[in-house]
């Protein structure tokens, strides 16, 4: 009897299955391969349980272990379930490195899409599936989960999660170009790897990484959707610093947006958007510096500008806002429609 259960558990010969357990291992996704990074870093008390709750057609689970102080690597170790890998990192990097080090690996492993799932049992893996349909069926390069699609889920997010997304939310879709998305700097997160190979530059190690994601995937005018997905909150300890966000973020959000505007309209391509901009700002500039002096000039003398000036300097300023307004909303209606990654659904016969 003991031996016929091991049998039956494992599905081999002889064996039987109900049709509830042949559901759960069948695979929806046929011929991809399909891997989740986690990155690892004191999640010692939720990360058997995060593992244990992914689903078998998951080929590989990738553990990176970013030298977390408590005994994340030891439970990591124990865990039974063979498709785990455990990557170990040399010195604590944060998310962006981890999950650098996790890209990596499943390019090496040949994976065709990977998730991103955090160790602190935040990310229900049952929303799997419709974050890796439209990557398999080629209707996106990217899948990112949207916490703000659920009403009563976003009712359980604490305070300070909406105040900052909020403001945040508008300052990625500024940088990245990808206007159409909502809660960027949510980590539930899945892509193929093929867009990987695209990115011209390394992705930030730490607390800027999903940014910076989305903002290199900007540059390559990689489709990126949301997918709502609420989100669960335990016994996890967050990590968000409001000082180092409102101090850090928004000068690296800065440079991305430059980056994306040299390689996106002047590299890449050069159009309306770019002429609008090589006019629009030194007209605002230069009306506004003209209008500074100006009235500097008047008030030093103890006179008044005449029409003439005053038309002067707001000529330019208003044409150059004008232009600058205009360029942005040819951005917007530039955001990224079609995914640059084809079908890896199977190919049905002509």
């Amino acid at each position: 009897m003991r031996g016929m259960r091991e049998i039956e558990r494992r599905g081999g010969p002889g064996g039987t299955r109900s049709e509830a357990q042949a559901e759960e291992h069948a695979h929806p996704f046929p011929g991809a391969r399909i891997g989740v990074v986690i990155p690892c870093y004191r999640v010692a008390k939720q990360i058997e349980r995060v593992v244990a709750g992914i689903p078998a057609w998951v080929e590989t689970i990738l553990c990176v272990e970013d030298k977390s102080p408590d005994d994340t690597l030891a439970v990591l170790d124990a865990l039974r379930d063979p498709r785990v890998r455990v990557l170990r990192r040399e010195h604590n990097g944060g998310v962006g490195a981890a999950m650098q080090t996790g890209f990596e690996e499943a390019r090496r492993l040949g994976l065709d899409i990977v998730v991103k799932m955090d160790g602190d049992d935040q990310m229900d893996p049952a929303y799997l599936p419709q974050l890796v349909a439209p990557l398999y069926h080629g209707r996106a390069d990217m899948t990112k989960g949207n916490r703000w699609a659920d009403g009563r889920a976003l009712r359980q997010m604490p305070l300070v999660r909406i105040v900052g997304n909020t403001g945040l939310t508008f300052l990625v879709k500024f940088a990245s170009g990808h206007w159409g998305l909502f809660d960027p700097a949510n980590g539930y997160l899945a892509l193929r790897t093929d867009v990987l190979g695209l990115l011209r530059k390394r992705l930030p190690d730490r607390y800027f990484f999903e940014s910076g994601l989305l903002i290199e995937l900007g540059i390559q005018r990689a489709l990126v959707l949301d997918v709502a997905i609420p989100a669960r909150y335990g016994d996890e300890h967050s990590s968000l610093s409001i000082t180092r966000t409102l101090l850090g973020f928004p000068p690296r959000l800065l440079h991305g947006f430059l980056r994306r505007i040299a390689w996106r309209y002047f590299l890449y391509d050069f159009g309306a958007v770019s002429v609008f901009l090589l006019l629009g700002l030194p007209l605002l500039l230069i009306g506004a510096a003209f209008g500074c002096v100006l009235w500097y000039t008047m008030d030093a003398q103890g006179s008044y500008a005449s029409s003439g000036q005053v038309m002067l300097a707001a000529m330019p300023i208003i044409l150059g806002f004008q232009m600058l307004v205009q360029a942005i909303v040819l951005d917007i209606h530039n955001a990224p429609k079609v995914a640059l990654c084809g079908d890896l659904g199977p190919r049905t016969p002509d």
